[in-house]
C-alpha cells in the first residue's frame, strides 16, 4: 500500500487543543489520533463492515430475496395491456 503524506493547513488553536487532548487521553500520537479520527469520519471501517455483511448471504438467504423480487415484478394487464393508453 502506498504511503501518502497529507500537510493541513490553517488549524485554528481550538481545534489543534482538542486534537492534543484527545491524544493525550488515548496516549497516543498526535498523528495517530488524526488519522484514526479522519478514518471514522469517512467511515472505512464500518463500510468494510457493511460490505462483510453482505457477502455472507446463504443460498436461502437467495433463494427468499429472489422470491421477494419475483412478487413485486407482476404486471397487472388492467393496467398494462395492449392498446390501454
Amino acid at each position: 500500500m502506498a504511503v501518502t503524506q497529507i500537510t493541513l493547513r490553517n488549524i485554528d488553536a481550538e481545534l489543534s487543543r482538542r486534537l492534543r487532548a484527545i491524544s493525550e487521553e488515548r496516549g497516543e500520537s498526535l498523528s495517530r489520533t488524526a488519522l484514526a479520527l479522519l478514518r471514522d469520519a469517512v467511515a472505512l471501517e464500518t463500510r468494510r463492515t457493511r460490505l462483510r455483511r453482505y457477502v455472507t448471504w446463504t443460498p436461502a438467504d437467495l433463494d427468499e430475496f429472489t422470491a421477494a423480487l419475483h412478487s413485486q415484478r407482476v404486471v397487472d394487464q388492467r393496467y398494462w395491456g395492449v392498446g390501454t393508453c
